[in-house]
């Protein structure tokens, strides 16, 4: 058992030959993909791709960069759009003061709606989190206090401080190829600790593949390579860190649960 937590299926270099893309994943050893929606004009074809494939799913979100070009997204339309059978999760969403793409009043607005939208699906949120920790951490535990959710902090490369606070809610967290960079020596430090009850592994494909990999575009078949350089860190069989992460994906969006 091996899931790629987290992919973008529908994106350019991907989109072109999915069926060959999916076919390697599968001959990797993948066993199920999330497919990522980022704006609205998205969702009809991710969903219609997880309605095809069996072993692909979906979510319904708008990413924080998309956040200004989304005004009208609110939470009964979140709500009901994820009510799709094929729909397991709210996001991506969250806050990226990296690239400032949106206002971060309107970032910040766009988060907490998606977090009421899982509150009030129970599906979980995915998170995305770039130079913003401190309101991220912020938003999140405010608005745990207000109803419970569960969630993921997606393709992490935060301080282990903040790890520890998105462990301390409830969530998990992700790991990407990104760990397998020479430069992530903070991020290999943090992974190495992380509870394997919490842990998931993704690509982000098409963007960031790993080593071997790198300068190539994503796919999911490359989570196999993250997952292998994962259980080296962290001294663990590759076998049972493909099957802990993959039984972990099924906890966390039991909607796609076998």
């Amino acid at each position: 058992m091996l899931v790629d937590s987290h992919c973008h299926l529908n994106y350019k270099g991907l989109i072109e030959d999915q069926s060959a893309v999916l076919d390697r994943a599968r001959e990797s050893g993948v066993t199920a993909m999330l497919n990522i929606s980022t704006r609205e004009s998205e969702w009809r074809d991710i969903v219609a791709t997880a309605e095809r494939e069996s072993d692909v799913w979906s979510s319904i979100g708008i990413h924080p960069h998309e956040a200004d070009a989304h005004p009208d997204i609110d939470l009964a339309k979140l709500v009901d759009e994820a009510r799709h059978e094929r729909v397991v999760a709210i996001g991506e969403t969250g806050l990226d003061y990296y690239y400032d793409h949106s206002d971060r009043d309107r970032q910040r607005q766009s988060f907490r709606t998606h977090i009421h939208a899982a509150q009030e699906t129970g599906l979980p949120i995915i998170v995305h989190t770039r130079d913003a920790e401190d309101d991220t951490a912020a938003i999140m535990a405010e608005e745990m206090e207000q109803g419970a959710y569960t969630g993921v902090i997606h393709c992490f490369t935060a301080s282990e401080e903040f790890a520890h606070k998105a462990l301390d809610l409830g969530l998990y967290i992700s790991i990407s190829g990104i760990v397998t960079f020479k430069n992530a020596k903070d991020l290999q430090e943090t992974a190495a600790k992380l509870p394997i009850d919490r842990l998931l592994v993704e690509t982000d494909a098409p963007f960031l593949a790993p080593v071997p990999h790198r300068g190539k575009t994503g796919e999911p078949a490359f989570v196999a390579d993250t997952a292998k350089f994962l259980a080296e860190l962290r001294g663990e069989d590759y076998a049972a860190l493909c099957e802990a992460t993959a039984e972990n994906f099924y906890r966390l969006f039991n909607k796609a649960r076998p």
